[in-house]
């Protein structure tokens, strides 16, 4: 079987965050046990289908000694020749499809309770994700993240399907047949056979642990020779700037052969377990027939007791070959589902404080107070900030790139926890009140704008799903986007593709400008809205922008001062703190930093 899992994480854990201490399969399957317990009545009927269909199963192989037996009364009497067979071989199909029959009742009862549980797992994975902060998604690996999560939800039809409907069955089968054969020959069939179970069980066990390594080595090559292929694919563009296509090829190949190096040794291993375990249980089967055998030639056993003991031994030969496969995958599974578990088991770095309460915002007052920073303690990025951006006012920032300028929003939108000081709205410090209601309350135009591979009108829909289509195409209106949009053929039904790739830098700018005009909240954020679009539509949009901040509470951050120069407070960043704050004519008149800054930006432009 393919691998379905890799071991090993992708994202190395927040800072203060000690690694995940890899759990016990025990505490695996505690993990997994809840899920399946609001199913209970299933598992319970599932089960009882399962006892009946083993009793039809080992009934089978009594059955055919009766009818070898029968078949071997003498000649001189036909009609019992003629008529005990015949309502033996009745019986032999009834048991047979009963059998089925009970099968695949089981089967039907439970699959609620299969998909049911992989649903749950996967939803809370889904949504822990979302939960987590945005210093995880920076740093985790798409391709392979979305691998464990693939592979988890295979775990769990695997595991709860091996376990019920192979591990318990065959358990079930072995001691009935061992039962039998104790009570109706002696015991040293069933000596052979407990014999045969135990070496076989102790050689696969320790050579499935002595090959978990090389499984594990595979499943790693295979996550890395995925996560370099979505890699690229997400990337095609800047592969193609740089006619590195070959490149890329050769690094793919690179890691297409780990994985071949790794997948030989894996099967190899895989070929020495399997040969074994036949050469375990073909000992057991001949040392059984042997026995037998000679039972019939003493006189001690019939035709029909060694026809019963072949039949049974083949019926044990069958599900116990399988077993080793079994505790191969069900070993496997549990790892992959380990895999998903450690994804729900990722430290919230942002949480809502216990009793956290919504955000009430009536005037819209947002305050930083002596606010610092950094992403790493060894790198500060914000020292001591302290400014305040009045309800219903613009206020913007400026800067030069690394200033700490887009840090603001993240902080504000609670991307990230401040290191000291507090960010508060109308006095409530954001940290104490629930993250939803927060970002109900924010609406930010992005400086990268990535879209849903999805059409105009569910990306432009996406700033308040339950927004009408007039209110859609009035947002897109004054975005200044419902021209071209027109101008397709397909219209706001147009795919815009991965990323929105289909759109130029302009248009998707837009188009979040567009849905963030349609959430319509009380505080704007605009990171670089306009820095895409050519002179002439950043003219036309900043009026609308300006339109749209009326009343609200506006930060703007910015590097083309031109877009800022109606601000009711322009603030400076330099190097994390702020070196200037004032009106634009202000900055202008004291000919510091801003001042400088107007001049080479106007000079630039060309303009005097």
């Amino acid at each position: 079987m393919r691998s379905l899992a890799r071991a090993g994480p992708h994202e190395p854990s927040a800072p203060g965050q000690a690694p995940a201490a890899p759990r016990s399969d025990w505490q695996t399957l505690k993990k997994l046990l809840p899920y399946l317990w609001r199913y209970r009545w299933r598992v319970g009927l599932a089960l009882a289908f399962l006892v009946a269909a083993k009793f039809a199963t080992v009934s089978v192989p009594l059955l055919l000694k009766e009818l070898v037996d029968a078949l071997n009364i003498k000649a001189t009497d036909p009609q019992a020749l003629l008529v005990v067979p015949v309502g033996l071989l009745v019986a032999y199909g009834a048991l047979r499809l009963c059998t089925s029959l009970f099968t695949e009742l089981r089967e039907l009862i439970f699959a609620k309770a299969t998909e049911g549980t992989a649903r749950s797992i996967s939803l809370q994975v889904f949504g822990h994700l979302h939960a987590l902060s945005l210093r995880f998604h920076l740093e985790r690996q798409t391709g392979g993240m979305t691998r464990d999560i693939e592979r988890g939800t295979r775990a769990v039809h695997s595991l709860i399907s091996y376990s019920l409907y192979s591990i318990l069955p065959t358990l079930l089968e072995v001691g009935l047949v061992l039962t039998l054969l104790a009570v109706k020959f002696d015991a040293g069939f069933a000596v052979i056979t407990v014999t045969a179970l135990v070496v076989y069980i102790a050689y696969t066990i320790s050579v499935t642990e002595w090959r978990t390594r090389f499984r594990k080595e595979m499943n790693e090559m295979d996550s890395t020779a995925h996560s370099k292929a979505v890699d690229s694919l997400l990337n095609y563009e800047t592969v193609k700037y740089f006619n590195n296509e070959a490149f890329e090829a050769r690094r793919y190949d690179e890691s297409l052969e780990r994985l071949r190096r790794a997948a030989l040794k894996s099967q190899s291993t895989l070929s020495l377990l399997n040969t074994g375990q036949q050469l375990i249980i073909s000992a057991a089967l001949v040392a059984m027939l042997w026995r037998a055998t000679q039972g019939v030639v003493d006189g001690r056993l019939t035709l029909g007791d060694l026809v019963m003991i072949n039949a049974f031994m083949i019926q044990l030969y069958i599900p116990l070959n399988f077993l080793g496969m079994l505790y191969r995958e069900i070993k496997q599974s549990l790892t992959d589902l380990d895999k998903m578990f450690g994804l729900l088991a990722r430290h919230r770095e942002i949480d809502d404080a216990p009793g956290a309460q919504a955000l009430r915002v009536d005037q819209g007052v947002v305050r930083f107070d002596d606010v610092s920073f950094a992403y790493d303690p060894d790198r500060p990025i914000l020292h001591g900030l302290s400014f305040e951006i009045p309800a219903g006012k613009t206020v913007a920032v400026v800067g030069p790139s690394g200033a700490g300028k887009s840090t603001l929003a993240r902080l504000l939108y609670r991307f990230y926890d401040v290191g000291g000081g507090r960010i508060s709205i109308d006095g409530q410090d954001i940290r104490q009140v629930t993250q939803g209601s927060l970002r109900r309350q924010i609406g930010i135009v992005p400086q990268d704008t990535v879209l849903f591979n999805d059409t105009v009108y569910y990306n432009i829909a996406y700033g308040r799903t339950g927004a009408s289509r007039d209110e859609v195409e009035a947002a897109a209106k004054a975005a200044r986007i419902h021209a071209f949009i027109a101008s397709t053929p397909k219209g706001y039904d147009t795919m815009v593709g991965e990323r929105g790739l289909k759109l130029s830098g302009g248009e998707k700018q837009r188009v979040a400008i567009a849905r963030t005009l349609l959430k319509n909240p009380p505080i704007l954020i605009f990171d670089e809205a306009t820095s895409a679009l050519d002179s002439a539509n950043e003219r036309a949009i900043q009026a609308e922008l300006r339109q749209a901040a009326q009343g609200k509470t506006t930060l703007v951050i910015a590097h083309r001062l031109s877009t800022v120069v109606d601000a009711h407070e322009i603030v400076v960043l330099q190097a994390g703190k702020i070196a200037e704050r004032g009106t634009h004519v202000d900055l202008l008149a004291a000919e510091g930093v801003y001042a400088r800054m107007w001049r080479l930006q106007q000079e630039g432009a060309g303009e005097p």
